[in-house]
Parts: structure tokens; C-alpha cells; sequence
């Protein structure tokens, strides 16, 4: 009997041991369903998901460390930053040469795109500080920043029919000198311009194609006794009385001129071979 009695206690111990092994199973199972169908990740799940244990801890808490500290550091510095100031402003001689000098660099294949960047235009969109403006041609084959090589924010530049000094493109280069601080304007004339020669033909025009014409019509007057081609002639002495009337309609652009502060040239333009000759 002592030893049936050990037997039956035994199996009962081992049922009893199994009973509780079931139900930690059980609830051990049904925990992690109940969290995978409510959507909450338990402490054992993101110990696996942050690297199991201590080492998997510390790895996640540095990297939340590191990157508040760096969201900090960022947040300082815009606070701090402070927008760039005005560069100084170039010289109308140095000014000219850089337009000279992209111009050859255009004509030879040798362009160097320069201030086209992301960054530049980031630079730009928060002020501008053209070097040098140009009163030009609307002819879509005269592109100032492509002739003369330069970038964003580099020139400032009024297209006209004609290349015209009207009274809305006095103001506009008024207020590129006064304001923006270009010591330069440079009136670009160009072959085969068709404001030109309309002014020199001198028949009548619809619509408000002879407003521009008009204010050609005093250049080829000028020259229309002269020997040559006249409309070669008249392109020449075109730019040559836009660029006096720059200075002589304007008190603000005699002013800088006077000052030293500003230079006024012209020039013409050849369409075949994409070089800019001076006018004098």
C-alpha cells in the first residue's frame, strides 16, 4: 500500500506539473494574439524589434540620443543664422570685363554656366545683387545670360523691341542702379533686327508695332545720308542714341554716371557668330 500510495501522489505531482505548464502556455500564446490583433507591441516583441536585451536597449537609447541632440544642434543654428550681407558692389570697368570676357568664353565654347546651382539659387531667392543690367533686344536669339555666360541673380536685364530706352525701361534700370547697386548698363543692339528695319522701311504698322518704331525712328535719320548699308548703319547709331538717352532722360542715371557710380555703354551683336563688338 505505501508504495501505491507514493505512485498515486507522484502522478498526481506530475499531472498537477503539466496542468501548469499548459496554462502558462495558454496565456503566454493568447497574450501575444491579443497584442498582435490590437496593434500594441508587448515588452518581449520590442525587445526583439529595439535588439534583444540590455544591448539592444542601450543601442536604441543612444540613437534617440544622438539624434535629439542633432535636431537641437540644427534648430540652434537656424535660429542663429543670419542672412548674408550685401557683397560689394563691382565696378563698372571690372563689371564690362566680365561681360567681355563671358562673351569670348560663349563664342569659343568655353562656358562655364557659373551661379546655376541649387545652392546659387537658394542664394537668390532671398535678395539679388546684379553686377551688371542690359537693356536688349526682345529677339528671342539674343539671351543675355547665355551670350555673355553668366547666372542667376548676375545680370539684370530689360528686353524691348528695339532695345528702346521707353520710360518704363529707364525706371526699371533706375532701379537696378539706385537700389540694386549695378554700376553698369549695357544697351545690346544686334543684326538683322527687325525693329530696326521696320524703323528704316518707315511704312505704317498695326496695332502698337510703331510705338517702338517711333522711338528708332531719331537713330536712322541720323545716319540716312550716310555711305554704307543703312540698316547696318542704323543698328550702329540706334544703340549709340539709346544709351545718350539713358543719361539724358534720367537725373537718377546722370547722377550715378557723374558720381563715378555708373557707366553706360553699347554694343552690337552678330548673330552668326555670337560675338559682342562695342559701340563708340
Amino acid at each position: 500500500m505505501l508504495w501505491r500510495d507514493r505512485i498515486l501522489r507522484l502522478e498526481e505531482l506530475i499531472l498537477f506539473r503539466l496542468w501548469q505548464l499548459s496554462l502558462c502556455l495558454l496565456l503566454e500564446v493568447g497574450g501575444e494574439l491579443m497584442s498582435r490583433i490590437n496593434g500594441f507591441v508587448g515588452r518581449r516583441n520590442f525587445l526583439k524589434l529595439a535588439g534583444v536585451g540590455s544591448l539592444g536597449i542601450g543601442a536604441t537609447a543612444a540613437a534617440n540620443v544622438i539624434l535629439n541632440g542633432e535636431q537641437a544642434a540644427a534648430q540652434q543654428q537656424s535660429n542663429t543664422e543670419k542672412k548674408p550681407q550685401a557683397p560689394k558692389p563691382v565696378d563698372p570697368q571690372a563689371a564690362l570685363t566680365r561681360i567681355l570676357e563671358g562673351n569670348k568664353r560663349f563664342i569659343e565654347g568655353r562656358r562655364l554656366n557659373p551661379n546655376q546651382s541649387k545652392l546659387r539659387l537658394q542664394e537668390t531667392a532671398e535678395a539679388q545683387y546684379p553686377f551688371a543690367s542690359i537693356l536688349g533686344c526682345a529677339d528671342s536669339r539674343v539671351p543675355a545670360e547665355i551670350v555673355f555666360d553668366q547666372g542667376l541673380g548676375d545680370l539684370f536685364v530689360v528686353r524691348l523691341a528695339g532695345n528702346v530706352a521707353s520710360d518704363t525701361a529707364i525706371g526699371s534700370l533706375e532701379f537696378a542702379s539706385a537700389v540694386l547697386g549695378s554700376q553698369l548698363i549695357v544697351v545690346v543692339g544686334h543684326a538683322k533686327c527687325g525693329a530696326v528695319s521696320a524703323a528704316v522701311k518707315g511704312d505704317p504698322l498695326p496695332g502698337r508695332l510703331s510705338s517702338f518704331v517711333e522711338e528708332i525712328k531719331p537713330a536712322v535719320e541720323s545716319v540716312r545720308n550716310k555711305t554704307g548699308n543703312l540698316i547696318e548703319n542704323s543698328i550702329a547709331a540706334n544703340v549709340q542714341y539709346q544709351v545718350a538717352k539713358l543719361t539724358e532722360s534720367s537725373t537718377i542715371l546722370k547722377g550715378l554716371v557723374k558720381e563715378g557710380k555708373l557707366k553706360v555703354v553699347g554694343g552690337r551683336y552678330d548673330l552668326a557668330t555670337g560675338k559682342f563688338t562695342l559701340v563708340t
